[in-house]
């Protein structure tokens, strides 16, 4: 019976070393996370703020998630359907598109206004016309008679010509008239016969400007020139 007591309490004194072993490593370990914990404490790990929304939305700005990049899904593209790129549907082409009107020869605004001076043909060679029929007045407040026949120079194309030859008689009568306008003092002046010629030819567009819508003579030259 002895033998048998004693054998249990030999078993029961091994276990005591486990039990310190245990109890060790668990104080060891408990030392070990309160010195962690004691550590974050210190430097201040705990007391740091929560990011605001705010805060995160501008940290994304600088390429996070928290921001749209320029070509996502978040922001449209240049030429996608939330706004009309350069050419696209949405606005107007500068040049050329349907939506403004043409700057020339368009219905809108039709062509320019013809100048009453000159034909809408460009110009030519110097041309010389001579009216056939002289020109035979009397002076102004004189007894005396005039007698001249003209030519004119255009550079124009024969129009000018062909309406000259159209409406010779009304022309004629105009000439006449500027004509009639001469008096014996006039004679001796130095430019009389330029001075003539001016209002003549300025006689002559004149009707021509009514009739044609155009003048086109330039210059009137004295072909005989007779006073007696």
């Amino acid at each position: 019976m002895s033998d048998a007591a004693a054998a249990p309490e030999a078993e029961a004194k091994p276990k005591k070393p486990i039990v310190l072993i245990i109890g060790g490593v668990v104080a060891l370990v408990v030392l070990v996370a309160g010195t962690m914990v004691g550590t974050l404490f210190i430097t201040g790990f705990f007391n740091k703020p929560v990011p605001t929304a705010d805060q995160m939305v501008a940290e994304g700005a600088d390429g996070g998630h928290g921001a749209p990049a320029a070509d996502g899904h978040g922001a449209p593209k240049g030429d996608g359907h939330g706004a009309p790129a350069a050419g696209g549907h949405g606005e107007k082409k500068a040049e050329g598109g349907h939506g403004e009107k043409k700057a020339e020869g368009g219905k809108e605004g039709g062509p320019p206004k013809l100048n009453k001076k000159s034909p809408d043909s460009p110009r030519f060679e110097y041309t010389y016309s001579q009216l056939e029929r002289e020109f035979l007045v009397n002076l102004a407040g004189s007894r005396k008679v005039m007698s001249v026949q003209i030519a004119v120079m255009t550079r124009y194309d024969d129009r000018v010509v062909e309406n000259i030859k159209k409406h010779e008689f009304a022309l004629r009568s105009v000439v006449m008239d500027a004509m009639r306008m001469t008096s014996e003092a006039d004679l001796s002046k130095p430019d009389f016969r330029k001075d003539l010629a001016i209002k003549i030819r300025d006689a002559m567009n004149t009707l021509l400007e009514k009739y044609e819508d155009f003048g086109g003579i330039e210059e009137i030259y004295f072909t005989s020139f007779i006073v007696q």
